[in-house]
């Protein structure tokens, strides 16, 4: 196995634009244009290395037909230092809080957001 059981991650979205700017409000980092292989295929990259050290990169993705929210039954978990702080950006950055920061025992704390386009994501920190 490599050192990260993940190695991509992608959060499909209808307006591009918009989801960058809630990325990057919600967890203060730049997000950067990705070359896509596909001209009717737009990325934009999470901060992070693409090899196979440790942590996972990902991308946010436009693509016609692609899905977005409603229904999404993975949960892609960002690390914080307390999880509370980014939830607490989130509806100024557009999204909601679906569940606020939760204790999960010896793993720390969590908490569940809905993003502009719809996808739930947690937000996952151990104080």
């Amino acid at each position: 196995m490599q050192n990260k059981p993940v190695g991509w991650f992608e959060i499909y979205v209808q307006d591009l634009p918009r989801a960058k700017a809630f990325y990057e409000k919600v967890f203060a980092f730049q997000l950067e244009p990705l070359e896509s292989p596909d001209p009717s295929i737009e990325l934009i990259a999470f901060p992070g290395p693409m090899d196979d050290s440790h942590g996972c990169s990902g991308a946010l993705v436009k693509m016609q037909g692609g899905p977005s929210g409603g229904g999404s039954s993975v949960i892609v978990y960002f690390m914080c230092q307390d999880c509370a702080v980014e939830a607490g950006r989130v509806a100024a950055a557009g999204g909601q809080v679906s569940k606020p920061k939760f204790a999960i025992g010896k793993y720390g704390f969590a908490a569940l957001v809905v993003d502009t386009e719809g996808n739930m994501i947690g937000l996952h920190s151990m104080q």
